[in-house]
């Protein structure tokens, strides 16, 4: 989770902002952020957030701390604390981004007293790009104004210094117009001033540069009744008299594109007990290492929601981050997400391209020139791409690298027919041994006895089934394997069992199913209330009063949206877990022609 101040405040997960409902949250965010792993009185709190404090002030500071706890929770390394006089906010530095300008410009300075200015240019061009406007741009507290203050300080000072070095490296022409900019919002900075005399004067415009110096003497002169400085002055004369010492002294070498101070990698943590997947990890470890002549590879793993797709994803890309050195990235696209609408293209290129350094300033707002911006960042690089949650193909194809040695791994709960030349990786339950490895890796000692089997096929094998079961078994010591089975053996049981307060596993699945076409959603339904565990055709027509035709085009919808499974041509069947889930969308009162025609 990063906490941006560089601008208006923002927190993001994975590239995408955290929403932070009402001004006051923001405030009071703000005021822990500028004072981040120091106690921050209840009375400082309440004397910054209002300046004449309501009687419920206490109240809302309580209430405010509450919803910014919630908003935090997923973030790994932070913590909002409760101290004896007020609280307290602990987070990475460098999950701050004023920190890390300070700490780049600081290594820059440092770099540069010791002659390094090509690695003391990268450092402050880095520095300066995290900046998306004025610090704290929406706060107005006044201990945040004044710290402000002293950041767009520290922020003119350091585009002063990147200016002179790259003004050092030969830049001329290219630096006009940025300092053209600069100027116009700050005339009175004699260091902005005197870069732009320089560059105008090594471009062959010596009486542009001259006039720039008369503007800013007269602008002194009328606001302040001051002279320009001695350093303007000297630099003035110097022009004047084509002293050698402002002459341009070496050629301008090409800058880079982008400015890489550490390799980016900005994948999830892989899960510490990640088990088996022994099958599919050496397919995925063939297609990567199959001779590609350069050209980029795209695998699609598809599946059931909470069956794995994810886990499996970031635990072959973080294997692989030493084969992709130039950078491994992730963005979630919420193709199927309970809080959140899915991400458009242009939202998600917009994530990718600010982790690879782009300034968001400069980012256009189409899709066509977006993806040809990203997919001309990453030819001839080896990266790695985790597009994770995709909706369909529309969704992703403007994501994915046109050239290079990349490689692109994208999780989708439906198959991508249209996404060409990719690798398709169907993911279905693990095998029994696999799944009773990760059950046991889980609950510990007390995944014992003769019932375990069962317990498992209960959960379907379903990963994420076996987490929520194997977890509760492990946090009730009084409990045995025959008591999880006793209460799985049900499918209101495994409904009712298979949901925690911050886990459930029928909503994961039920994101499916809303995206379904409504004839396929009461096929569904239907099929769920025969107790076969597979259909042939006959059956299904059987049981909804459709022809065969209109049966066999909704197997195929099924299948496409990884809602059922085939075990031989024209069969279906729809897995335990599922079959559970279409029951809740289903509720006993629900007496329709088709529920009828099936019971019947």
């Amino acid at each position: 989770m990063d906490f941006l101040v560089l601008g208006p405040v923002e927190v993001r997960e994975s590239g995408v902002p955290v929403r932070l409902r009402g001004m006051r949250r923001r405030r009071l965010l703000a005021l822990l952020l500028l004072n981040a792993g120091h106690a921050v009185s209840m009375d400082a709190l309440v004397d910054e957030m209002w300046p004449d404090p309501p009687a419920s002030a206490r109240h809302q500071v309580h209430n405010a701390i509450r919803d910014l706890r919630a908003a935090l929770t997923c973030s790994e390394g932070a913590g909002l604390i409760t101290v004896d006089v007020g609280y307290r906010l602990d987070v990475p530095a460098d999950a701050v981004d004023a920190h890390r300008f300070t700490e780049w410009v600081r290594a820059a300075r440092a770099a540069r007293r010791e002659g390094r200015d090509t690695e003391a240019m990268r450092l402050l061009q880095a520095a300066v790009d995290l900046w998306r406007g004025d610090a704290f741009a929406d706060i107005d507290c006044p201990a945040v104004t004044a710290a402000a203050a002293g950041l767009d300080e520290q922020r003119l000072t350091a585009v002063e210094e990147l200016m002179e070095l790259r003004l050092a490296a030969g830049e001329t022409g290219s630096l006009v117009a940025e300092l053209f900019a600069l100027t116009a919002r700050h005339p009175l900075r004699d260091a902005l001033r005197g870069s732009l005399m320089l560059a105008l004067y090594r471009g062959g415009r010596q009486a542009d540069a001259l006039a720039v110096y008369d503007e800013g003497r007269r602008l002194l002169a009328d606001e302040l009744g001051l002279e320009p400085g001695p350093r303007l002055r000297r630099l003035q004369t110097e022009i004047l008299a084509d002293a050698p010492q402002v002459q341009r002294r070496t050629p301008a070498p090409a800058r880079p594109t982008t400015v890489r101070l550490v390799q980016d990698n900005y994948l999830p943590r892989d899960l510490p007990d990640f088990t088996g997947r022994a099958t599919e990890l050496a397919r995925l470890d063939r297609a990567v290492d199959e001779p590609g002549g350069g050209s980029p590879r795209t695998v699609v793993i598809d599946g059931m929601g909470g069956i794995g797709k994810t886990a499996l994803a970031v635990h072959f890309a973080h294997r692989r981050t030493t084969d992709h050195p130039d950078g491994q990235f992730y963005v979630d696209l919420h193709g199927f997400s309970p809080v959140r609408a899915p991400l458009t293209p242009e939202e998600a290129l917009g994530v990718l391209l600010r982790a690879d350094g782009a300034a968001p300033d400069a980012l256009p707002a189409g899709l066509a020139e977006r993806s040809a911006i990203w997919r001309s960042r990453l030819a001839g690089r080896r990266a790695l791409l985790v597009i994770d949650n995709v909706a369909d193909a529309a969704q992703v194809a403007p994501l994915l690298p046109g050239a290079g040695d990349t490689l692109a791994l994208v999780t989708t709960r439906r198959k991508l027919t249209a996404t060409d030349g990719a690798l398709s990786l169907p993911l279905g339950a693990p095998a029994p041994a696999e799944a009773e490895t990760l059950f046991r890796r889980i609950a510990g000692e007390a995944a014992t006895g003769s019932s375990l089997t069962r317990t498992i096929a209960l959960c379907g094998h379903h990963p994420l089934a076996l987490r929520i079961a194997a977890t509760r078994l492990r946090d009730r010591p009084s409990w045995t394997v025959p008591d999880v089975t006793a209460r799985l053996c049900t499918s209101g049981g495994r409904t009712a069992f298979l949901r925690t307060a911050d886990r459930d596993l029928m909503s994961v699945l039920a994101l499916s199913y809303a995206h379904l076409p409504h004839e396929a959603l009461e096929f569904t339904r239907a099929l769920a209330l025969h107790p076969a565990a597979v259909h042939d055709i006959g059956q299904a027509c059987a049981a909804t009063g459709l022809a065969p035709s209109a049966v066999e085009c909704l197997f195929d919808t099924l299948l496409d949206h990884n809602l059922a499974v085939e075990p031989s041509p024209a069969h279906l069947a729809i897995p335990l877990l599922l079959r559970d889930c279409a029951h809740t969308l289903t509720p006993p009162s629900h007496a329709t022609a088709p529920r009828l025609t099936a019971v019947a």
